[in-house]
């Protein structure tokens, strides 16, 4: 898996090259890695898909951030490097706010964006901003958040993964995630969003409850909701078909066109026998 801007990601290329297919990337939330997305949405058929580890999460290199706005200009200067000119954002709760922000400050640079477990603002409740970043309290922070971030029916093994794998990540860094949500708050530039946007929710969603994306539904003109049953914060996690669905046909509505690089001008030879 290549490295770039001291970023681990994740490539995944159609089999045949198809140049009308918008990059997507991948944007995880707090305490994720590129493994919060699971293999039916890293490796969408026929799509471009690039899944990062944010700064100091998974195998990038840094120290994590502590602002959404931060985070941003991570994924800008990703871009930058792999010459992604403009790309679609699909992020989940901190991933997200990170993909708002994204086509907020930048946006010749959104084609589109798909927000999974999201809202204009994602405060925090104070006993986990108090706790999480303490590493005396660390586990017992990560087992409060996973309780929350799951729907009623889903498989207990996979409440489990998702908490063995968040208590992987130093805990300065996840509090420095969950500080970012805390201050994250667009709910005054909504309107300025006209870009396609595809918002997705787990019906049980006890982080970001259903209200939170219908906010985001009502202040984005271009925008669609969908509410999934039987699922909860790991909407992407829980219901994966599901969301991989969803995404594909929102990515296939998206109209893109490769920009073709501007021929160089010739200076017109002159037969010097004939000029003289």
């Amino acid at each position: 898996m290549p490295t770039t801007t001291e970023l681990y990601y994740f490539a995944h290329e159609a089999e045949e090259q198809i140049n009308n297919r918008p990059p997507v990337i991948l944007i995880h939330g707090a305490g994720g890695t590129h493994l919060s997305w699971p293999p039916q949405i890293r490796r969408l058929a026929d799509e471009k898909i690039y899944a990062l580890d944010l700064p100091g999460h998974g195998k990038s290199a840094g120290a994590g951030k502590q602002s959404v706005d931060e985070y941003a200009e991570d994924v800008l200067t990703f871009m930058q490097e792999l010459q992604i000119n403009a790309a679609v954002f699909v992020g989940h709760s901190m991933g997200s706010a990170v993909a708002l922000t994204l086509a907020l400050k930048y946006p010749k640079q959104a084609l589109g964006l798909a927000l999974l477990g999201s809202g204009s603002k994602l405060r925090v409740a104070p006993i986990l901003l108090e706790t999480v970043g303490n590493s005396n309290t660390f586990e017992s922070a990560v087992d409060m958040i996973n309780e929350k971030c799951f729907g009623s029916e889903s498989a207990p093994n996979l409440v489990e993964l998702s908490r063995r794998t968040m208590l992987e990540i130093r805990p300065p860094v996840l509090l420095g995630d969950f500080m970012a949500c805390n201050e994250f708050d667009a709910t005054s530039q909504l309107e300025k969003i006209n870009i396609p946007t595809l918002i997705i929710c787990g019906a049980e969603d006890k982080m970001t409850p259903v209200k939170f994306s219908e906010s985001l539904r009502d202040g984005i003109v271009n925008s669609q909701l969908h509410v999934l049953e039987n699922a909860g914060h790991m909407v992407m996690l829980e219901q994966t078909d599901a969301v991989a669905d969803l995404l594909k046909q929102f990515i296939d509505g998206i109209p893109f066109k490769v920009k073709k690089p501007r021929k160089k001008r010739v200076a017109p030879v002159v037969d010097s026998a004939l000029a003289a």
